[in-house]
């Protein structure tokens, strides 16, 4: 491609009857002038082209970078879910079986509870027979080893709590 200056440079070769030096000269200057304008022109236009190629190479590799990214963080959330997931069945069989150790366990102490209550039971009325047959006891002995009948005088009957004579019962 020619330049501004091979324009500029070139000369022709005179003849008797060419043309006037001086239009032509005119005339390539204008020439020059425009095919000047043109050719900077044409490399700022490939400037900005080669600018605009590595704009284009960058956001290529920041859409790649992206979608790499993207990619990642997709199958992350989804070992992220997975991995909550699995967690959350383990949390749940653990509370699970912490559960059913304490019913177990508050089974095993009612249980035991009851053994005792019934135990206690029947140490109560154990006692209570012993109780009462021990009164029954004293009182027989009171019976018999009074000195004065109660039911011969007209004093104070303990037994009844009255002043009225008491009454073998």
């Amino acid at each position: 491609m020619l330049t501004p200056l091979d324009i500029e440079a070139k000369e022709f070769k005179k003849s008797l009857f060419g043309y006037s030096v001086e239009e032509v000269n005119r005339f390539l200057d204008e020439v020059i002038d425009d095919y000047e304008k043109l050719y900077k022109e044409n490399i700022e236009l490939k400037d900005k082209l080669v600018m605009l190629n590595e704009g284009i190479q960058y956001y290529k590799t920041m859409e790649n970078t992206l979608q790499n990214t993207l990619i990642l963080a997709e199958k992350t959330a989804e070992e992220t879910k997975s991995s909550a997931y699995h967690k959350g069945e383990q949390i749940k069989r653990e509370s699970e079986m912490k559960a059913n150790q304490i019913i177990q366990d508050a089974q095993n102490d009612v249980y035991k509870i009851n053994q005792k209550l019934a135990h206690l039971k029947g140490q109560y009325e154990s006692a209570k027979i012993q109780v009462k047959q021990l009164l029954l006891t004293e009182l027989e002995l009171l019976e018999k080893n009074s000195i004065y009948p109660l039911a011969q005088t007209n004093e104070y009957c303990a037994i009844t709590n009255e002043d009225i004579p008491c009454q073998d019962q």
